[in-house]
């Protein structure tokens, strides 16, 4: 089974975190995450990120740095999460695919329903901003 290598941003402003919602056709749809997408070939994972966030959330990301790197097999799909933590942006993030999206307090982050591969990635940005 191949897998998928994703470039994921921990977006950070004031002690909030925007997540996304995914849609509900798609793989763990209607679950919360962290945004971004799929690496392509030829590409670092800071441009899969900065591409990624422009295209979904018409962001320029100004400034990132890796978080933790998350491997998960769901049984149909294996994941590789390539996190990175994005503090300096410009634009106001803002869905262009039609998704659900908002600012969620640190604290409050543990109450919403995020993809099983997620888990961890929550855990290590709770340790650092709670």
């Amino acid at each position: 089974m191949k897998q998928v290598h994703v470039a994921v941003g921990v977006i950070v402003r004031d002690g909030h975190i925007f997540l996304t919602r995914r849609a509900e056709h798609q793989h763990q749809g209607g679950k919360w995450e962290f945004p971004g997408g799929k690496c392509e070939a030829g590409e670092t994972v800071q441009q899969a990120l900065a591409r990624e966030l422009q295209e979904e959330l018409a962001i320029s990301t100004l400034k990132s740095e890796p978080l933790v790197v998350i491997s998960h097999d769901y049984g149909d799909k294996q994941v590789k999460l390539d996190t990175h933590w994005v503090t300096e942006f410009s634009g106001e993030p803002a869905s262009q695919e039609g998704l659900q999206g908002r600012w969620v307090a640190a604290a409050e982050l543990a109450q919403y329903d995020f993809p099983e591969a997620n888990k961890p990635i929550l855990d290590k940005v709770l340790a650092t901003l709670t």
